[in-house]
């Protein structure tokens, strides 16, 4: 996977937004303001993603190259490593459980506006 071809998927997701705002090399996908994945544009080695707790520790066990959030809440948040043994197709998958995680946590006022739209 490429990172533009994984930018286009985030992007696609509805109100989904990029930004830099931790550094000039951090990208972070948002959506109502709130991040859903986050990499280091320059190397794109790995992604952090939100995910359901339980199934953090589910997919830690099944994936070597899935682990605790890399600088995040290591219970809400995990590493999914792009040149490893994890699929594009279930990376793919996690990003978007991670985008419904995050959607999901937007106030209803916000959820309401981008309904509007």
């Amino acid at each position: 996977m490429t990172l533009e071809s994984y930018l286009e998927f985030c992007l696609s997701l509805p109100h989904s937004q990029e930004g830099f705002p931790f550094d000039k090399n951090t990208l972070v996908l948002k959506v109502g303001g709130k991040m859903f994945a986050l990499f280091d544009a320059e190397l794109f080695d790995f992604i952090n993603l939100k995910c359901d707790p339980q199934e953090a520790v589910e997919l830690r066990e099944q994936y070597m190259g899935i682990s605790e959030g890399y600088h995040m809440n290591k219970k809400h948040w995990i590493t999914v490593q792009l040149h490893g043994d994890v699929e594009d197709a279930l990376i793919l998958e996690l990003t978007k459980k991670s985008y419904h995680l995050v959607f999901q946590t937007l106030s209803k006022k916000v959820r309401d506006e981008f309904a509007l739209r």
